[in-house]
């Protein structure tokens, strides 16, 4: 159907039943009874389409799935039990013993140990380049890479990477790209028509948008996606339940109302952070201090709804700013329509090497706010209550 995105997070996907409910229903059910012996023959070779078993085939599941292709532009999607999970099963799924990934260096750290710690185990090897270089990019690149892979603007630094650019240096050395896109959305960002071949989500995040549910999403070429991805997932199991797929499809609904607010508030919260005497430094994409400003401006509809910046005093500063919120929460989730505040030196990037944490600019001094949609003048308000303690 010809539809804008706005259309399709709203009717994509979905067939209403027999009842004729005006809200899509749930299936709440591990299998699906068959009309026959031989429909259920059929089922399982692949002859009939249908429902066979809730760990690959369910309809909740599927309306998600059929929703977030359309609303991203891809041929299919894959939804899984969490972000780390559409990862792991689009790597191990397209990868095997003695391939390679180049992979920026600004990522999640949890993906970071999968790649360096797990898929190494089976013979996988990364290497990590800086976001915006380029020509390191082109550099790392071996006859045996298969993936570039790169999260854009990044965590937690909002770097970022000019999509189009990495895509066109993939395909010239027979390279998918992949974009974790769970930051922007497709409300945002939308990497498949920029040239990328799969995006990663989160829905975790922002898909969802009220942190009730663990979720992820891998969307791409349908033959890909379908054979490779679907097909690990079917024997490896890392699947979506029915409930959440819903809550994330509902989700979607307001998806776009949603994620201009909170690039709204974003805005407003970075500007008012630079202009803070306890504020070095501000990293948001909507900024025209922002490095890649520019780029952003014509990859991305609006700068999203994370902010980080560094403190003037190290952890301890850091810490106490964390510390004074009253309305803002503490946790290292993010995408919410409440505001969240984290230390990522010593949560949500723990677990990376400290050399490698300073080499990409995540110090003692850094915090990140994934701001959320209550009064910006509230949200302002509980962070001044520590920040003015450092003045």
């Amino acid at each position: 159907m010809d539809w804008h995105e706005e259309s399709f997070a709203i009717h994509g996907g979905y067939a209403r039943t027999q009842e004729g409910e005006n809200s899509e229903a749930i299936f709440p059910t591990s299998s699906f009874a068959f009309d026959s012996a031989a429909q259920a023959a059929a089922r399982f070779a692949g002859e009939e389409a249908g429902n066979i078993y809730s760990r690959f085939t369910n309809p909740t599941v599927r309306t998600f799935e059929q929703r977030l292709a359309a609303m991203e532009g891809g041929e299919a999607c894959v939804g899984t039990a969490s972000g780390m999970s559409a990862i792991l099963s689009l790597t191990l799924g397209l990868l095997e013993s003695g391939d390679h990934i180049v992979s920026s260096r600004s990522i999640f750290g949890t993906t970071k140990v999968l790649f360096s710690k797990y898929l190494g185990k089976l013979g996988i090897g990364t290497d990590y380049v800086p976001l915006s270089d380029y020509a390191a990019w082109e550099v790392a690149i071996r006859p045996e890479t298969k993936i570039l892979f790169l999260e854009t603007p990044s965590n937690p630094m909002t770097e970022v990477a000019d999509i189009a650019r990495l895509a066109e240096l993939a395909h010239a050395h027979g390279c998918w790209l992949v974009v974790d896109n769970a930051f922007c959305t497709p409300a945002l960002q939308q990497p498949l028509r920029l040239g990328a071949d799969f995006v990663i989500h989160s829905a975790t995040k922002f898909l969802d948008g009220q942190g009730r549910c663990v979720g992820g999403a891998v969307v791409g070429p349908e033959a890909l996606v379908e054979e490779h991805v679907r097909g690990f997932l079917r024997t490896c199991g890392p699947s979506m339940s029915p409930f959440n797929a819903w809550v994330f499809f509902k989700g979607l609904e307001t998806l776009h109302v949603r994620m201009k607010a909170h690039s709204d508030n974003a805005l407003a919260l970075a500007q008012w952070l630079e202009a803070h005497p306890a504020v070095e430094k501000v990293f948001y994409p909507g900024l025209p201090s922002h490095p890649q400003h520019a780029l952003a401006i014509r990859q991305q509809k609006s700068g999203g709804g994370l902010v980080s910046f560094y403190v003037r005093g190290g952890r301890e500063a850091a810490w106490k700013v964390v510390d004074s919120v009253r309305m803002i929460h503490i946790t290292a989730n993010l995408g919410d329509t409440k505001t969240l505040i984290t230390h990522p030196a010593t949560t949500t990037h723990s677990r990376v090497e400290p050399e490698v944490r300073e080499a990409a600019g995540i110090t003692d001094s850094l915090l990140r706010v994934s701001v959320g949609l209550e009064a910006i003048e509230d949200i302002q308000a509980d962070l001044d209550r520590g920040l003015s303690q450092l003045i």
